[in-house]
């Protein structure tokens, strides 16, 4: 369970390269690349981590990004590399996932869980050995209703860009990510997710899916 000021690592998951920049699968990737934005840093690839790495901020505020670049059903591998390499703990890590069972505008955060059919969890938790690490669900909608139309376009849908109409919904939502991991170095998990598991920025949208 990460307590107030223990946040060192932020993990997005997501495939490499620019065929996948703009898709839901990389959801975690936009959100720390909007953070490295904001804070003027870039990504380095780091071989020995096998991903790219960012620093923001300073002294005990510093958060080390990373963006594994092993495609997503390896994902544990870089996330246990760097752990490893820098020594922290899984109370100092959390990890930001998209969701499709979480509409667009909803997060959900959570101090430990299974992979729920997600292969960027379902690696992190093989490497790590465990299921009690942070993650961060980023709602990315449902490709449909039914069990079966959701089945039959899964694969299409994650690996499928946001919508122009869904724009302006993504840009407020990662700024609620960016806010959320301020609010959990700040408050600590269990304080945070209280604020962050309320927020509802498409109500409507939520009824629909």
């Amino acid at each position: 369970m990460i307590k107030s000021g223990d946040l060192r690592l932020v993990v997005g998951l997501g495939n490499p390269g620019d065929r996948y920049a703009s898709t839901r699968h990389n959801v975690g990737f936009m959100a720390l690349e909007q953070l490295a934005a904001r804070d003027h840093a870039r990504f380095r690839a780091m071989a020995k981590l096998q991903g790219d790495l960012a620093d923001v901020g300073a002294g005990s505020d510093r958060l080390r990004l990373l963006m594994p670049n092993t495609y997503m059903n390896e994902s544990g591998r870089s996330i246990r590399a760097t752990l490893d390499w820098f020594g922290l703990n899984l109370g100092q890590v959390i990890v930001l996932v998209d969701d499709m069972d979480l509409p667009l505008g909803r997060l959900r955060l959570r101090a430990r869980g299974s992979a729920g059919g997600h292969n960027g969890l379902k690696s992190t938790i093989q490497h790590l050995g465990t299921q009690e690490f942070a993650r961060l669900r980023i709602g990315i909608g449902a490709p449909g209703r039914s069990p079966e139309e959701r089945r039959a376009r899964t694969v299409s849908h994650v690996l499928g860009a946001f919508s122009r109409e869904e724009e302006p919904l993504l840009k407020e939502v990662l700024n609620e990510v960016l806010a959320g991991l301020e609010r959990i170095q700040r408050q600590g998990l269990e304080r945070a997710g209280n604020h962050i598991n309320a927020l509802n920025l498409a109500p409507a949208q939520s009824e629909s899916v």
